[in-house]
């Protein structure tokens, strides 16, 4: 238990002291009256195109003298977020009453550029001491009006903050537009605009450490919570009818099975063999296409140590809301260092099917999920750049992840692998393999792979399926999910649904006298990947309101990566379990 203990406490420091180190610029300061307080103006975009963003100087707001882009961290810029300082002074225990900071005589262009904005509903993000700040650049006055040519754009020019303090620390920061103080930007001409702020200080009895349970209790609001426990109720309900079906049908089918059999030896040795017992001599052939098989076991594995890892960081309270980036840093980071469990499950499994080529089939386990990633990425970086939003990974990123892949994750996988060859294991099979393979009788089209892995991924998607709108509210909207807890019991109870269903199928295919349930487990595990995908279509058209090409292109283009990977994972899940069951049944049987 020493080693991944410690491994955890090595990434949590990695990503403590990478991903954005949040707490490190102020929140660890106590202020003195007058002491000037970090504030970040962070992004703006569109308020339903949470990836489309782009720098909050893209739009033509007043740009300070001295303007310092912030030192960020691999997981916020991997985030999207290009901190510069705010046009804002906002100084501890200072008040101010509509202090003009900027005039400005918006051009035609300008004008227009706003107009676009609003009508798009820009919103805008910044940090103050770290603590968050969101507001809508304008408002559109519709009036009852149908004729979008009719509707009215204004920007906000006055920005009201409220902070509220503890002694020497800041606890709090909201801002307030106010709706009275506008500029009219329905006119394509130029405009007089002069941006005012308005800082307002309020004594609170908040300590400091708690000042981010705001943040975090949002998503543990009763009537949130209810529906959360539902969902796990829901989840319950369907791994309890299904291990309950498992226990009396399956478990009854095989005891009358045992005893058949057990008859059968008794009475006469030339009879004929029937069912699952009739194909022993071909169960466990190795199946085709064993590198490829064996490198999705490696790296359906390495996805399930990821998985592993991250909710083990979370429950810890890693990812404290706004901890900026800390998600992407634990994944980055600890895929890297998990690719050695990939080379080394691929290459002894591969070994153990008396395949000989190992280093083609290592290759093929590095390339089969970084291969689909890195090309997803290429293009949608490209579309980021085309837009010129902050989705749009710098060179120098792009150099630091492929120094890690380099020098980190090509080498570990490498040392898993020859570790894994010179492993020396044998495949344990409890019977003999026949020499030439019978033959598969015909069989109904509801038995072909296809059916099947309907039946397989429809059972533990629907186990999943009412936790799954708040996972994608919160990477694809602006929601905040920390019940990760509830999201851990559901993952439990994914992998327990889809174990039992893939156990299950498996023995009706080999009651059928079909003995080619390798690759069949595989899919029927991982076809649940295929329904979240397919739930991806209903979120995108019935769930969300986002729209563009670059914000569509983005949601499919990683949604499916995501899948993909879901895929692999539960698939080795569904493959193991499978396993596990048909060493059993075949242990348990005597077979000439």
């Amino acid at each position: 238990m020493r080693l991944p203990t410690s491994l955890l406490l090595f990434i949590g420091a990695l990503i403590f002291s990478g991903a954005g180190n949040v707490r490190s610029d102020a929140s660890d300061h106590r202020y003195k009256d007058g002491d000037s307080v970090p504030l970040y103006a962070n992004k703006v975009g569109p308020f339903h195109n949470p990836s489309e963003t782009y720098r909050y100087f893209d739009l033509p707001f007043c740009i300070p003298e001295g303007v310092k882009d912030k030192k960020e961290a691999l997981g916020e810029v991997l985030n999207g977020d290009r901190l510069v300082s705010a046009p804002y002074k906002l100084n501890f225990r200072e008040e101010k009453d509509s202090d003009v900071y900027c005039r400005k005589k918006l051009s035609r262009e300008e004008v227009e550029q706003f107009r676009r904005a609003v009508e798009k509903d820009y919103y805008f993000q910044m940090y103050y001491d770290d603590l968050p700040i969101w507001g809508f650049i304008g408002k559109v006055d519709k009036e009852s009006k149908s004729d979008p040519s009719e509707f009215k754009y204004f920007l906000y020019k006055h920005i009201q903050f409220e902070i509220l303090y503890n002694k020497d620390r800041v606890i709090e920061i909201n801002a307030r537009m106010d709706p009275h103080s506008l500029v009219d930007l329905t006119e394509d001409k130029e405009v007089d605009a002069e941006f005012m702020y308005t800082v307002k200080w309020k004594e609170t009895e908040t300590p400091f450490e708690k000042r981010m349970d705001k943040y975090a209790m949002s998503s543990s609001l009763p009537h949130h919570l209810e529906i959360h426990w539902f969902s796990i109720i829901n989840s319950c309900v369907t791994v309890l009818l299904l291990t309950g079906f498992l226990a009396t049908i399956l478990m009854r089918v095989l005891k009358n099975d045992f005893m058949k059999y057990a008859q059968d030896e008794e009475a006469a040795d030339d009879q004929e063999e029937t069912g699952w017992k009739y194909i022993h001599g071909d169960v466990f052939r190795f199946p085709k296409h064993k590198s490829l098989f064996a490198a999705s076991l490696g790296s359906g594995t390495q996805l399930f140590t990821l998985t592993i890892f991250i909710f083990m960081l979370s429950l810890v309270g890693v990812f404290y809301p706004y901890n900026r980036g800390a998600l992407f840093t634990a994944l980055v980071v600890i895929y890297a260092l998990t690719s050695g469990i990939a080379g080394y499950t691929a290459s002894s499994f591969y070994c153990q099917l008396e395949g000989k080529n190992w280093v083609r089939n290592l290759l093929l386990t590095g390339g089969l999920f970084c291969g689909p990633l890195f090309l997803t990425f290429c293009f949608l970086n490209t579309v980021a750049i085309a837009y010129s939003a902050t989705a749009a990974l710098p060179f120098g990123t792009i150099v630091v992840i492929v120094l890690i892949w380099t020098l980190v994750t090509s080498p570990l996988l490498v040392l898993g692998g020859i570790a894994g060859k010179n492993s020396k294991a044998e495949f344990q099979a409890p019977v003999r393999t026949t020499k030439y393979p019978r033959e598969i009788p015909p069989l109904p089209w509801y038995r072909s792979a296809i059916p099947q892995m309907a039946m397989a991924g429809f059972l533990p998607f629907s186990a999943i399926y009412i936790e799954l709108y708040y996972i994608f509210a919160s990477v694809w909207g602006h929601r905040i999910y920390t019940i990760y807890s509830i999201l851990f019991i559901v993952f439990i109870i994914l992998l327990i649904v889809t174990a039992f269903i893939t156990v299950a199928l498996t023995y009706f295919q080999l009651a059928a006298e079909d003995h080619e349930w390798w690759w069949r487990s595989f899919l029927c595990g991982g076809s649940t990947g295929l329904f979240i995908y397919a739930y991806c279509l209903y979120y995108y058209y019935a769930r969300s309101d986002m729209s563009g090409f670059m914000q569509t292109s983005f949601f499919f283009g990683y949604m499916a990566c995501i899948c993909y990977g879901f895929f692999l994972m539960l698939g080795t899940v569904g493959f193991r379990a499978a396993l596990l069951f048909v060493r059993h049944i075949y242990r348990s049987i005597k077979c000439e």
